[in-house]
């Protein structure tokens, strides 16, 4: 193990961690837009993916009974995949090229710079998604019930892939490999979470399995009070909704934890600029 000198960090003047927080978020978003055609070109793809494969499912039509659900659904897939090129991919590349380990040396805490990161992967993300989901509305003609009600659970899709996207950063920190985990659990994320059909027509071990992925449990909340027509309580009485906020919760308290443990790790054995 390589020896290392404690370095005393400087403390930001008061005022400063809304300065420095900012500045995090504008350097995220910089660094997204720096090149669009990336990303028109995926979401392009994405959506198109989207289409075609309601196209097979229906069986040669495009069902209007079952797009509505499977387009928040795939909405929730798609925040989660950007999120995490915010939260993970780019975490990777400034590791390789050194200037996460240069961060070490600003006076901004280490979680104040997560937390920028947070917030331009829940911008960058939400943008996105809305923008991708505004393509099929109007390709296909679908229209999505609106309710104040459907925040609720709506704001916990969110938590729950800010949560579960930390959780992958964290890691990160420590695993080069983290690149085809993440790969593999959003792939199970779109074949499980309703993107394709209702979690509704799911048989009930499959259902089962789909709720321990993320943004399942938020989903279907969120479906019940757009489509059922239930209200909060009803959601609340019938375990969907405390559920999925336990699950937010555990994943965020797991996030915390590994990312202080990790990140304590590599500053001591001198990783944190490397794998």
């Amino acid at each position: 193990m390589p020896d290392t000198v404690p370095v005393a960090r400087l403390r930001p003047a008061p005022g400063a961690n809304a300065s420095l927080l900012a500045a995090e978020i504008g350097k995220g978003l910089r660094i997204q837009i720096a090149h669009p055609i990336g990303h028109v070109i995926a979401l392009l793809i994405s959506t198109m993916m989207y289409l075609g494969l309601q196209f097979v499912m229906g069986q040669g039509e495009l069902r209007q009974d079952l797009l509505p659900q499977t387009l928040v659904a795939i909405s929730g897939y798609w925040f989660l995949q950007y999120a995490g090129l915010v939260m993970v991919a780019d975490l990777i590349e400034e590791k390789r090229t050194g200037t996460f380990a240069q961060s070490l040396m600003s006076p901004a805490p280490p979680w104040l710079l997560m937390t920028g990161r947070l917030l331009t992967a829940s911008l960058f993300g939400l943008l996105v998604a809305a923008s991708a989901a505004l393509v099929p509305m109007l390709v296909a003609g679908i229209t999505i019930p609106l309710s104040w009600s459907a925040l609720v659970p709506a704001v916990l899709v969110v938590a729950n892939v800010l949560s579960f996207t930390f959780v992958l950063a964290a890691v990160a920190l420590k695993s080069p490999q983290i690149a085809a985990v993440q790969s593999l659990l959003t792939s199970l994320v779109l074949l499980l979470n309703g993107s394709f059909m209702p979690l509704s027509l799911y048989p009930d071990w499959l259902a089962g399995v789909a709720r321990f992925l993320p943004t399942t449990l938020s989903l279907e909340a969120t479906m019940k009070v757009l489509f059922d027509g239930a209200s909060l309580a009803e959601v609340w009485s019938d375990g969907v909704l405390p559920w999925s906020l336990a699950y937010t919760v555990a994943l965020a308290a797991a996030g915390a934890a590994l990312f202080v443990r990790n990140h304590r790790r590599a500053v001591r054995d001198g990783s944190v600029g490397q794998y």
